[in-house]
């Protein structure tokens, strides 16, 4: 019987640039001719999003920020040294990278035999620019994977009537999203090595708004209308389901398995109501006090239209985690909650030791 370690952990991307460059999201935003032009002067924001952004534009706030999200990531890591798997599966959301208009599977395991990536070598959002490690633009990191443990994987969901994808090789891309690299990245912040392979799992979080919008931002000047949008992601329940049922797989398999989920909670970027500028914190908390207390009926109770409303859509890969942890009986031995008005989204981070 297999064991296995639950980890909740976010793959944030300005993470891995310079604290001078963390607001760049907020900054793209107020330079939008589309923002009304009272949200431009900070007098018109919540208090707590004027104290962050200061008269620095949210540098010394991003220096915070980073110390307590690189705390949680090596809380993380330790855990992870310490049970030993003999491979992680990461639950991570495709941003417009590896699919795109000729195919969007609501879910695809991805059963490469490993993949080589140079996180620095393309600039293309606000984040870009020097990384947080100083290392070159050509640095290249060799991630491994476990295809036998990926391929049982989705033979078991298929078995179970869970029509995943899967796939043996990159369609756009010559690696890894984001999602899963950063993962790997940040949890090595010490370059020690990442010896555990991966099994990549691919959810459509960004359902009506993944090609529509790229799997990024709407410019507020020239949204798309309805009529643009997408066929939606897969509902919370069936990503709860998902998650349960790739517990109970791996539980009767032969490994020690890692389970992650890596995202951050809602993004101010996809949070409509608050013109783009700050995440639905107080959506962010309900779910992490439900989480919190074991609380996943609450979770199972979401629809998809509030996560939509509070730019939660990159919480699916959570909601695969926490369908995983209800299937084991288990609670977080450990969570924190890391809010932030002018980076983009909250973060969270758990531990469910076995």
């Amino acid at each position: 019987m297999g064991e296995i370690l639950g980890l909740g952990v976010t793959h944030y991307p300005p993470l891995a640039g310079v604290d001078e460059n963390m607001a760049g999201i907020l900054r793209s935003i107020l330079a939008d001719p589309g923002l009304p032009e009272e949200f431009r002067d900070p007098v018109t924001w919540p208090a707590p999003m004027r104290e962050e952004y200061g008269e620095d534009g949210g540098t010394a706030a991003a220096a915070v920020h980073r110390a307590m999200m690189v705390t949680q990531l090596r809380k993380a890591r330790r855990a992870l040294d310490e049970f030993r798997p003999d491979l992680v599966v990461v639950w991570g959301d495709d941003q417009y990278e590896n699919f795109k208009e000729d195919i969007i599977p609501p879910f695809c395991v991805l059963a490469y035999e490993g993949a080589e990536v140079q996180p620095w070598a393309e600039h293309d959002r606000p984040w870009s620019g020097e990384n947080a490690w100083g290392e070159a633009s050509g640095t290249t990191f060799r991630i491994p994977m476990h295809r036998q443990a990926a391929k049982y994987l989705a033979r078991g969901l298929l078995d179970r009537e869970i029509d995943v994808s899967y796939a043996y090789a990159p369609l756009h891309q010559r690696g890894l999203g984001h999602a899963f690299v950063n993962t790997v990245l940040f949890l090595d912040d010490d370059r020690a090595g990442f010896p555990y392979p991966m099994v990549p799992f691919q959810v459509n979080c960004y359902g009506r708004r993944v090609i529509a919008q790229r799997g990024y931002r709407a410019s507020l000047d020239s949204p798309p209308s309805e009529g643009d949008l997408d066929p939606p992601s897969p509902s919370p329940r069936r990503c709860l389901d998902v998650g349960a049922a790739t517990a109970r797989i791996l539980a009767d398999s032969p490994w020690r398995v890692a389970l992650i989920a890596s995202s951050s909670w809602s993004h101010a970027f996809l949070t409509e109501k608050h013109h783009q500028l700050y995440p639905d914190i107080s959506a962010d908390r309900r779910l992490y006090d439900a989480l919190r207390a074991g609380d996943y009926g609450t979770w199972r109770g979401t629809s998809l239209d509030s996560i939509e409303e509070s730019g939660q859509q990159v919480m699916l890969n959570w909601f695969c985690l926490v369908g995983a942890m209800d299937a084991l009986g288990r609670k977080p031995d450990g969570c924190e909650f890391v809010e932030s008005w002018t980076m983009n989204s909250d973060k969270c981070f758990a531990i469910f030791k076995p």
